[in-house]
């Protein structure tokens, strides 16, 4: 399957989070790996890619952080992470059958009411 940005070709389409979804049950049925799956499963696999992302900029000062992806070896690494982290967060949206990006506005409501603007100044 191809979309935008993987190739110059004309008509190519921007990918969905459910054309995602689809490319992960799909993976997943071809290898008989649908039953372990499960969300506890799954859980535990997105915190160990979420570790796996940590560990690539824990001893990082600020400002190595910030230009991480200068360097080719650390930003293939941060892709390759926040891939499977991705992964495993669709995955688990789709067994729990939450619609992560209904979710994640509704999130961002509840903060906007939360965190008025003008009334919080981050510390410095």
């Amino acid at each position: 399957m191809n979309y935008a940005g993987n190739n110059d070709s004309p008509g190519l389409r921007a990918a969905t989070l459910e054309d995602l979804r689809d490319a992960l049950r799909r993976f997943a049925a071809a290898r008989d790996w649908d039953e372990y799956h499960t969300p506890k499963n799954l859980v535990m696999a997105l915190s160990g890619e979420v570790g796996e992302l940590t560990d690539l900029f824990q001893w990082l000062t600020p400002e190595q952080a910030a230009h991480a992806m200068d360097d080719p070896e650390l930003a293939w690494n941060v892709r390759d992470e926040l891939a499977d982290v991705m992964h495993y967060l669709v995955r688990l949206a789709d067994k729990l059958d939450v619609d992560l990006i209904e979710a994640a506005f509704a999130k961002i409501e509840r903060n906007e009411r939360r965190f008025p603007t003008g009334d919080l100044k981050p510390v410095e």
